[in-house]
């Protein structure tokens, strides 16, 4: 068995969690960048779905406020980007104008 050194390990243990970011060409997007930052680096999405949903108040601090009936209305878009038959196609959630989540489809056309 090989001997692995520590600084080795280290790194991949500071190193972001996959899901945490994707690229678009060769800049980074992540969770929390603003909508301007995702048109910027990936331009105009192949398709938009939004609606409007509730949610327990969420403070800018990132306190939960579950007080019985109080809830916030926030504009929920899941983009669509197609980057060609031979990359993977990103559904990216956007919550009030900010990256939320995203995730793989399969292969673009």
């Amino acid at each position: 068995m090989r001997a692995v050194d520590r600084r080795t390990i280290g790194t991949f243990a500071l190193a972001a969690p996959a899901d945490a970011a994707f690229r678009c060409g060769n800049r980074l997007i992540s969770v929390g960048d603003h909508v301007t930052k995702l048109l910027q680096f990936c331009g105009e999405p192949a398709s938009v779905q939004s609606r409007l949903t509730q949610r327990t108040f969420t403070a800018d601090s990132g306190r939960i406020y579950t007080i019985p009936g109080f809830v916030e209305e926030i504009v929920v878009e899941d983009w669509t980007y197609n980057f060609g038959p031979y990359q993977l196609m990103r559904q990216v959630r956007l919550e009030n104008g900010f990256v939320a989540d995203f995730k793989s489809l399969g292969y673009g056309y």
